[in-house]
């Protein structure tokens, strides 16, 4: 078995994020671009023998803040340290900065193993929304000039500067209203 570590290609990443929502995760539609625009080498996989075997987004955010997801192995393939491979390809690539890091309660434990802590919980609705029409003239939809007020809104909240990510994040199939 020869196993290969390399930055994924966008269909790859699609590829994960199918492995994704079989697991019943949910992974949003259409971020895959917006963390590929955001780092375009922040997606890594495992290969044996020229197949996907697993994968990781390890996204950096400037040289201080990262980010760890999409942390998945394939599940026949799993048990053999194609995981562990991913991982610690992710958090060599961050380095010494400040990772955050999303992950599913089953692997809690293991996370916490790698010197991760819980700082917040996450609750995750499905559903389609039933969303009226704007009456309101301070409602509007997020276009190009305000995506200065975004940035700065969201600078406030996030330890680092997400314009590559949030240019394609507000594009359809994502909606966001400023009211």
């Amino acid at each position: 078995m020869r196993r290969m570590i390399r930055t994924l290609a966008l269909e790859e990443v699609e590829i994960l994020v199918d492995w994704a929502a079989a697991e019943g995760w949910n992974p949003g539609l259409g971020d895959a671009v917006a963390f590929q625009a955001a780092d375009p080498e922040g997606f890594i996989g495992a290969f044996v023998d020229g197949e996907m075997v697993a994968g990781i987004s390890a996204v950096a955010y400037g040289g201080d803040f990262g980010f760890i997801g999409l942390y998945i192995c394939r599940p026949d393939r799993r048990g053999e340290g194609h995981g562990k491979a991913v991982w610690d390809a992710g958090m060599a690539r961050l380095g010494d900065r400040t990772i955050g890091l999303d992950g599913v309660v089953e692997q809690q434990a293991n996370y916490r193993s790698m010197g991760f802590a819980p700082v917040h919980r996450t609750i995750r609705f499905v559903g389609a929304p039933n969303v009226p029409a704007a009456t309101d003239s301070g409602i509007c939809v997020i276009g190009p000039e305000l995506i200065a007020d975004v940035l700065d809104y969201d600078r406030r909240f996030f330890p680092a500067s997400r314009r590559s990510f949030l240019d394609h994040w507000l594009r359809p199939p994502h909606m966001a209203l400023a009211i």
